[in-house]
């Protein structure tokens, strides 16, 4: 089957190619896609002429290979692959993290100029260790995401799937559904379901039980099932530890703060942080945390009620971040504004996301932290409304449009 091309990654990644001084990582949560990236590469490289005798793909979670554990065994691989072959060797492991200590071996080979590497890891602990202490400057981090609302319908138009020419419809589906590509090949919520639960599964036990001792998995499960359920809301430890305390739960913070970092870890959870616009510094404290795929949230939700509020965030947020923006939360003065985007020009965006402009009272709370933002960045607020207002040169945007044609910022 042809394989759908993500162009918001590979077009990031294509000028590197060739580099035998960098190492590309792909970082993202399990079964997001980074596999069919790395095919997509490989099929671009022998569409350019590169002969596939110089192309090795390494799968470590897959027969044949998911018995490499040790360094030495790694090396021993490469090696049987590779030996003999002249020019630039193309170098594709798929989960190295399965491998422990592999960062010697993989700086050893970029050492020798002649392979160009890339390799994939399905949570964060990949980039905490060796590879950044030893190749700081070395490598280039691409992280993926599951399929964010513009390709999740450009994925549907490409395998001829069902597409309602209502967006709104279609960004319903999209919510209760999630953006893991494989989904979109089973017809029914249910069967979707399933297959969310087993990733679920699948991640919690191989990027996350594995790599942390977690005591008490009851309480771990409290813990995620909460922040999981008020994604997009503000928190803080303190706010949660209270929360667990009146309702009978005794647990240290410390506890909390590390299961968090092991969410935000294997890729669950996104971490939001508080940025200031008068002092134009990061806030401690109260924070938000998204989803990496909506489906988190609803893969038990059988009612199928959506709160619009958090899913609008949650999609513009993962949208952003696909576009390579950095996001936080701004604070302006007592006001708050849902998204601060900074690109990687250093320029600024502020959005502010909401369903509908339905009061005046709501049209009152999306504008005003906008208009006291003293500078000439570009201002937005994103609903689902079809007829848009027009106040002190702020862009007021259909989000469904504004994504559907996969805008910038």
């Amino acid at each position: 089957m042809e394989l759908f091309r993500r162009e918001c990654y590979l077009s990031k990644m294509r000028a590197f190619y060739h580099d035998t001084e960098l190492i590309k990582v792909l970082t993202g949560v399990r079964r997001c896609g980074k596999s069919s990236i790395l095919q997509i590469v490989i099929k671009e490289l022998i569409e350019s002429g590169i002969d596939e005798k110089n192309i090795v793909y390494i799968h470590l979670d897959k027969r044949g290979f998911k018995n490499i554990k040790k360094p030495q065994q790694l090396e021993d691989v490469i090696d049987s692959y590779t030996k003999g072959i002249k020019g630039i060797k193309y170098l594709f492991i798929d989960e190295i993290q399965n491998v422990k200590d592999f960062e010697e071996v993989i700086n050893a080979f970029r050492e020798e100029g002649d392979f160009s590497i890339f390799i994939t890891g399905s949570n964060s602990y990949l980039l905490s260790g060796e590879l950044v202490t030893k190749l700081t400057g070395r490598y280039l981090e691409f992280e993926i995401f599951p399929l964010n609302f513009y390709e999740y319908l450009e994925m549907k138009k490409f395998y001829n799937l069902p597409v309602n020419n209502n967006l709104m419809n279609e960004l319903n589906n999209y919510i209760l559904e999630g953006g893991f590509p494989k989904t979109l090949f089973y017809s029914e919520i249910n069967d979707k379901r399933t297959y969310i639960a087993q990733t679920i599964e699948e991640i919690l036990q191989k990027d996350l039980f594995k790599r942390i001792k977690v005591k008490n998995r009851t309480i771990f499960q409290l813990i995620s099932n909460y922040l999981i359920i008020n994604y997009g809301a503000t928190t803080s430890l303190k706010s949660i530890h209270d929360y667990f305390l009146e309702n009978g739960t005794l647990i240290k913070r410390e506890t909390i703060a590390k299961y968090i970092n092991a969410l935000v870890d294997a890729k669950i959870l996104c971490q939001c942080d508080r940025f200031d616009t008068k002092s134009k510094k990061y806030l401690k404290g109260e924070k938000k945390y998204y989803l990496s795929d909506l489906s988190f949230a609803y893969y038990s939700n059988y009612d199928n009620r959506i709160n619009y509020g958090p899913a609008l965030e949650n999609i513009v947020y993962i949208y952003a971040r696909s576009k390579d923006y950095k996001v936080s939360i701004g604070r302006i003065g007592k006001l708050e504004c849902d998204f601060i985007l900074t690109s990687k020009f250093l320029g600024y965006s502020y959005v502010q996301v909401t369903y509908l402009m339905a009061s005046d009272k709501v049209i009152e709370r999306e504008y005003k932290p906008l208009e006291n933002i003293n500078d000439n960045y570009p201002k937005y607020i994103l609903s689902t409304d079809q007829l848009l207002l027009r106040r002190n040169g702020i862009l007021h945007l259909n989000m469904l449009d504004f994504i559907s044609k996969n805008k910038l910022f």
